[in-house]
């Protein structure tokens, strides 16, 4: 079980360039992520967002990747041949439409070194792009495994809290279930006494009547309310020790309890039971926050 909470960080350093790319990850209803790339290297996102999707399934995701080289061994200059053609072509028609009373030649304009500002331009050399490329995987994966630790890590701590608080769930219960008990015998011993004087001199069926006073005091009973509750404690722990993905399944039992926990409440007009429910409620509900972190 893991946390959508987590930090990584993964780093890499050259001759000629240095990488650092770190990842965080908050809660979110489904996989949300943000990859900020060099722009120069954002064909790169498509493949790391397939990576990130392997491992990840909920959360919104934040990837930092800073890269710092070093321009006087990992750059050359390069003609931009897109604006020389261009230079040379509005040149030419310079030349042959506009100064034909003084003419001039565009060697003579290109030798004057009157050049246009993006005509030589300082690039990456081919092979250390390519080094860059590889680099940048490689320290992605290396900051995801690093966020995946982190994330497995707060899920344990998040775990230890999951069964202190069902434990305290399940003391509640057990509690409910010795109140009701006695509350149900003394409801029945009231309703039966208060039967027994309206009809004292009135001739009745007194094991119908009986049968009658059960049934008015097992719309009552919380009984089963409680065993389903039980039974969604014992589903939240098998899910708690469970590797992959769980927290929609847990979300899905707490509202389960919540609804088990509200009819308890309605069903019930003893005040300790009543106490009980409150306690519950509140137990529940701090499990629900932190189930909100839950991938």
């Amino acid at each position: 079980m893991k946390s959508m909470t987590g930090y990584g960080r993964g780093e890499c350093q050259k001759e000629n360039y240095q990488i650092v790319i770190e990842i965080k990850s908050v809660n979110h209803r489904f996989l949300d992520t943000q990859i900020r790339l060099p722009r120069e290297y954002n064909h790169l996102e498509m493949e790391m967002k397939k990576v990130l999707k392997n491992q990840l399934s909920r959360g919104r995701v934040e990837c930092f990747i800073t890269l710092t080289k070093e321009t006087s061994s990992s750059q050359e200059l390069a003609i931009n041949w897109e604006v020389l053609d261009r230079l040379v072509k509005d040149l030419g028609e310079a030349e042959f439409h506009r100064y034909k009373e003084q003419p001039f030649s565009a060697e003579r304009f290109l030798e004057g070194g009157i050049l246009h500002p993006s005509l030589v331009e300082v690039v990456e050399k081919n092979e250390v792009i390519s080094d860059i490329e590889v680099d940048l995987l490689a320290v992605f994966k290396q900051a995801l495994e690093a966020l995946n630790g982190s994330r497995q890590i707060e899920g344990e701590g998040l775990q230890s809290f999951f069964y202190e608080y069902i434990d305290l769930i399940k003391q509640e219960i057990s509690r409910i279930s010795r109140k009701t008990e006695t509350i149900k015998q003394e409801h029945y011993d009231k309703l039966k006494q208060k039967m027994m004087d309206l009809i004292t001199d009135t001739p009745i069926d007194e094991s119908r009547l009986l049968s009658e006073v059960a049934i008015l005091v097992d719309k009552g009973d919380v009984s089963e309310e409680l065993d389903r509750l039980d039974v969604h404690l014992n589903s939240m722990e098998q899910l708690l020790k469970k590797d992959g993905p769980v927290g929609k399944e847990l979300d899905f039992l707490i509202q389960e309890m919540n609804r088990e926990v509200n009819t308890i409440g309605s069903k019930s007009s003893s005040l300790d039971v009543k106490s009980s429910v409150i306690q519950l409620k509140t137990l529940i509900e701090q499990i629900r926050e932190q189930v909100q972190n839950i991938e």
